[in-house]
């Protein structure tokens, strides 16, 4: 199958062959639609590529599997076969909100020759609570909980997970685009996606990453505690952590301005 079509690949280039090579990755129950308020600020100066997970957005979900997809492994793949469809072979700097920061991760150990430097934005490698060393956010029932309404009433956990993630003073507006992403991914797929998400440990692969990284978090985050940005990074070499005057999950949609600048700044792009 063709990647560019299965991914729903898109691209933005540069003016000069040789510019800056930038890779958007979206979260859970998303989609490179996302980004619309990121790239703007890239266009002319960087090659950008956006795509979508097999089973979000406008990916063809024909090519959906639910034994590749039951892990983060699944979506390194489909990163990686979007890079390789490209012919692209050196000198990414990605670019992962949530979930995805740990698919960027993970791909950067899988093929470190491939990565430049790691722009991550709300990331969480893990978001159970390991007491005493460790707080995710979450204990175990909270998310059986929610993937047990997910299951019960999906509209129904969308409106409810939406607002959450979204975080004040924006839960109604942003809210709203997210609940109507959230509802708009098939729901089998969905819950593959989120079970694979929620309950992912990344923990004792971040020691094995090679790259450098930004680890742009958010003052205050209901999925990712600021803890969790400062055991990242303490436990990424190299890496950068930034703490976005913030609050909720989605920085580069409800204010894209700081994303922009902290990615400016970190790429000497300004």
């Amino acid at each position: 199958m063709e990647i560019r079509k299965r991914n729903n690949v898109h691209v933005i280039n540069a003016i000069r062959p040789d510019a800056p090579v930038l890779v958007y990755a979206h979260g859970f129950g998303c989609s490179q639609q996302m980004w619309r308020h990121i790239t703007p600020a890239f266009e002319g100066k960087c090659h950008q590529v956006l795509f979508d997970y097999v089973g979000c957005g406008q990916s063809d979900l024909a090519a959906f599997d639910p034994v590749k997809y039951a892990s983060l492994k699944g979506y390194v793949q489909d990163l990686l076969d979007v890079c390789d469809a490209l012919g692209i072979e050196s000198a990414v700097n990605f670019v992962g909100h949530s979930v995805s920061a740990s698919v960027g991760l993970l791909a950067s150990i899988e093929r470190p020759t491939l990565f430049d430097r790691l722009i991550l934005v709300g990331p969480s490698p893990c978001y159970l609570n390991h007491a005493p060393d460790y707080f995710g956010g979450f204990e175990r029932q909270d998310l059986d909980g929610l993937l047990a309404l997910m299951d019960q009433n999906f509209m129904g956990w969308s409106s409810y997970l939406a607002p959450i993630v979204a975080g004040a003073p924006q839960a109604d507006s942003l809210g709203g685009e997210l609940s109507e992403s959230f509802c708009s991914t098939d729901p089998t797929m969905a819950r593959i996606f989120a079970q694979a998400t929620f309950f992912a440990d990344s923990r004792e692969d971040l020691p094995r990453v090679t790259r450098p990284s930004l680890i742009l978090q958010h003052g205050k985050d209901a999925l990712a505690p600021l803890s969790v940005g400062e055991y990242m990074h303490k436990k990424l070499r190299g890496s950068t952590l930034e703490v976005l005057d913030v609050t909720g999950h989605c920085a580069h949609m409800s204010h894209p301005h700081l994303v922009t600048a902290a990615m400016q700044r970190y790429l000497s792009l300004t």
